[in-house]
């Protein structure tokens, strides 16, 4: 326990340090490959998401082809002036 009062003398002068020492009672500890699982669990669950967004809103769901879309604004046998 370092709690105390401490002395220290330098040059002949003495000096006294009040050390006041607090544990964290429900703290846990963390370790490096628990905070690199953590960031590799995020990075892939990110990723997943951002497929699941994609998949979700980048198609259209009401036309199977876009040909039918298209329009022809001059006929192919006249010529573009």
């Amino acid at each position: 326990d370092p709690r105390g009062l401490y002395t220290c003398e330098a040059g002949g002068k003495p000096a006294k340090l009040q050390v006041h020492y607090r544990m964290c009672q429900n703290c846990i500890e963390v370790d490096a490959a628990t905070i690199s699982g953590i960031v590799i669990a995020d990075v892939i669950a990110t990723a997943l998401l951002a497929v699941a967004v994609y998949c979700v809103t980048g198609h259209d769901r009401g036309h199977l082809s876009r040909a039918s879309d298209r329009q022809n604004l001059i006929a192919n046998d006249q010529l573009y002036q």
